[in-house]
């Protein structure tokens, strides 16, 4: 009997994380800082010790401490691989297979718990008793807010004001883990202050990591914690790649192309990064698709150079793929996905050209077709940023198999749907 999902089992989950920096092209450029080390400073100050450690070490593999591990099992690690059977019949392929790897099955339901465990892991190490942070699409937020109760610390969320507003549901289940909530732009932060002054009513996620860091800034015994676009979140996100590996081979198979969805880059690097380790040191040839919104194309449209990561400027500079620190992004309902720089890591391989990026229209009517079919073929709602990495799996796996070539994709569901239903509904149902 075929049987469509590899599971691992418990002792079976990854003992190391992956860091790429000894195998990049060229090693990565170290954030520049105009002030001459003031922004540096900052952003070490109000960070988590050992995450910022993490930041530019050169170990190879780092060493996932035991307790977290457990915490990773509670967590519901490892987490299946897919054969998408279903959607496979459904678009009449004959030579591509498709594989997706299932994020949305944390409790929270999506993968940025993993590095969200993490941080709170080493927050409490710490003596830190309060955990900051920003959220687009509120799945950040929430992982947030659930990895602070467990490890027994205080979470304040600043959330993009256009997704606080129709997500109230979310916003309940933050609460829900004891979390402080506020839309932004708000009032509690100078950064918030000046954003509303300048009228800027939706909100963006780089002014809501502006709003962030000036609260952590501000408070004892508090730290910042980011869930996308540096280093060391990458670096714990690589457990879904580094699971997706073993899985492939007990069933003596390897994916051609991995596509997932990219708005800073933390679940495009947590699937890919595992697997560009043996482009980079074993010469395989994998195709790395990255789907994005053009609300934000940052791949696409953004240029190759040091800029901010937040609107007020209080980070240092980044090298990164950018369309500037202060550009205004349409609203659009994967919200995850608009930001407006890449991860370092992710544009330095873009720019060696390791990554292909695609971008779909921010009506967004093509990603909530393959959203729904997807949900009537393999039964799961997928978050609308997941569903670009299926709208874009769809696309290419059509077009290989008009060509007739018999070709692996795998890709990340990085979260589940179902607290996006209004978003279905004003996308699909409205009339």
């Amino acid at each position: 009997m075929f049987i469509d999902r590899v599971e691992l089992e418990p002792d079976e989950l990854p003992k190391y994380w992956y860091n790429i920096l000894p195998d990049l092209p060229e090693p990565l450029p170290k954030p520049m800082d105009p002030t001459g080390g003031d922004k540096i400073r900052f952003l070490e100050e109000v960070s988590i010790p050992e995450c910022w450690r993490q930041e530019y070490t050169d170990e190879r593999f780092v060493k996932i401490p035991d307790e977290l591990r457990e915490l990773y099992i509670h967590a519901g690690r490892p987490r299946p691989l897919y054969r998408a059977v279903r959607l496979e019949k459904a678009l009449k392929l004959k030579k591509v297979k498709i594989f997706y790897k299932r994020e949305d099955l944390s409790p929270t339901g999506s993968h940025k718990v993993n590095t969200a465990l993490a941080q709170a892991y080493y927050a409490k190490k710490a003596g830190i008793e309060t955990l900051v942070t920003e959220t687009g699409a509120g799945q950040w937020g929430t992982a947030l807010s659930y990895a602070a109760k467990l490890n027994d610390l205080n979470a304040v969320v600043f959330w993009v004001r256009s997704v606080y507003t129709w997500k109230r549901d979310r916003r309940t289940f933050m609460r829900l883990y004891g979390a402080k909530v506020y839309a932004s732009p708000s009032k509690i932060t100078e950064a918030g202050r000046e954003g509303l002054k300048r009228g800027e009513k939706e909100g963006s996620l780089g002014l809501a990591i502006s709003e962030g860091l000036e609260y952590a800034s501000k408070k004892r015994n508090t730290a910042y914690a980011l869930g996308s676009v540096l280093n060391h979140v990458l670096l714990h996100q690589t457990i879904i790649g580094l699971e997706a590996k073993e899985q492939f081979n007990k069933l003596d198979m390897y994916p051609d192309i991995i596509v997932a969805c990219l708005g800073g880059g933390s679940n495009f690097g947590g699937i890919s990064l595992p697997f560009m380790m043996d482009v980079l040191n074993k010469k395989k040839k994998i195709r790395f698709v990255a789907a994005q919104s053009e609300a934000a194309p940052n791949l696409i449209k953004g240029t190759y150079r040091y800029d901010y990561g937040d609107v007020a400027e209080y980070t240092p500079k980044l090298k990164m793929y950018t369309l500037g620190h202060k550009t205004r992004m349409p609203p659009i309902m994967a919200d995850g996905l608009r930001y407006h720089a890449a991860a370092p890591i992710i544009s330095l391989l873009r720019h060696h050209g390791y990554i292909d990026a695609l971008a779909y229209p921010t009506d967004e009517k093509s990603i909530f077709q393959a959203a729904k079919l997807f949900t009537e073929t393999e039964g799961w709602i997928p978050a609308p940023e997941s569903s670009y990495a299926i709208r874009a799996t769809i696309d290419i796996a059509k077009e290989l198999d008009k060509k007739g070539e018999e070709k692996i994709i795998l890709m990340n569901i990085s979260g589940h749907g179902f607290l996006d239903l209004y978003a279905y509904r004003k996308k699909l149902f409205a009339k």
